[in-house]
């Protein structure tokens, strides 16, 4: 191996010190796993063996197609607030996670969108003049590699799942007390805000739902019982309406065949990790 090189992207990562060290002296190999397209992959680790996940560089999908919208002149004007449109909303929030077997690490990355306005058309009654009456909004999203630093170790096939999240609904609402967890002034304790509690994300009926602060002792902040699906985290499991969606479904239904098969609005993946060709120690940091 001639020597490492590092591809510095925003939110770097590096190779831990002593991975490093293991890499050259032989004790490990320098492995890429690059996938994209479908939304679930699986990382193979062989028998005897165990990686040792350090980073990963993310294409996100929905690159190579833009959103245009007719907007008339008026409304373009001043300061107005909107969401943007749920096709392009679709790609804002994408969803990483890894799965080993044992433990899973989901990932959750806001995707900025590209807008700008462009004349369209100008008054043409009489007198015409070059007043506009339209404008031409466009917007697309940016696909610019994302890299992100883990550590994420596993003697198992590691599994990989990317999808779209179009909402995090909000379930229950409620003023946080002061707590030994939540004391006055720090925290939203005491402070009579409407603290957003409980979250939905996945199907109707069965929602993995991320419930705050805790799900420990959530009947402390006299926010209710648990529901169902309680987590302390907030990832979406798959629904093609409330959760995760799969890219490529809905690149096929806002473009029909054509794109999917753009190599420019697809994701793409590249984990970089060390393979280590031997019984996995009891410490692994």
């Amino acid at each position: 191996m001639v020597g490492l090189f590092y591809i510095y992207l925003p939110m770097s990562w590096q190779i831990p010190t002593q991975v490093e060290l293991d890499i050259i002296a032989g004790k490990a190999k320098y492995q890429t796993f690059q996938t994209g397209n479908g939304g679930q992959s699986i990382l193979q680790v062989p028998p005897n063996s165990y990686a040792v996940i350090f980073g990963y560089d993310f294409s996100p999908a929905g690159g190579g197609f833009k959103r245009n919208n007719t907007v008339p002149a008026v409304t373009a004007v001043g300061p107005t607030s909107r969401l943007n449109d749920s096709i392009i909303r679709f790609f804002e929030t994408q969803q990483i996670s890894f799965y080993t077997g044992t433990d899973f690490y989901p990932f959750i990355h806001h995707i900025d969108v590209k807008n700008s306005l462009a004349p369209l058309t100008f008054n043409t009654t009489n007198p015409a003049d070059s007043i506009i009456t339209n404008f031409q909004a466009t917007d697309e999203i940016d696909s610019t590699p994302i890299a992100r630093q883990v550590y994420i170790t596993s003697t198992n096939d590691v599994t990989i799942t990317h999808g779209l999240i179009l909402n995090a609904t909000p379930a229950t609402t409620g003023a946080i007390p002061v707590t030994s967890r939540t004391p006055g002034f720090l925290t939203y304790g005491g402070s009579a805000q409407l603290i957003q509690a409980q979250t939905n994300y996945g199907p109707g009926a069965t929602p993995l739902q991320f419930m705050q602060p805790s799900p420990k002792d959530f009947q402390d902040f006299g926010l209710g019982l648990l529901p169902g699906n309680p987590d302390n985290q907030a990832f979406a499991t798959p629904d093609a309406t409330n959760g995760l969606l799969e890219a490529n479904v809905h690149l096929l239904a806002i473009g029909g065949a054509s794109f999917p098969e753009a190599a420019a609005t697809n994701y793409y993946l590249c984990l970089h990790y060390a393979l280590y060709s031997k019984t996995v120690p009891e410490q692994r940091g």
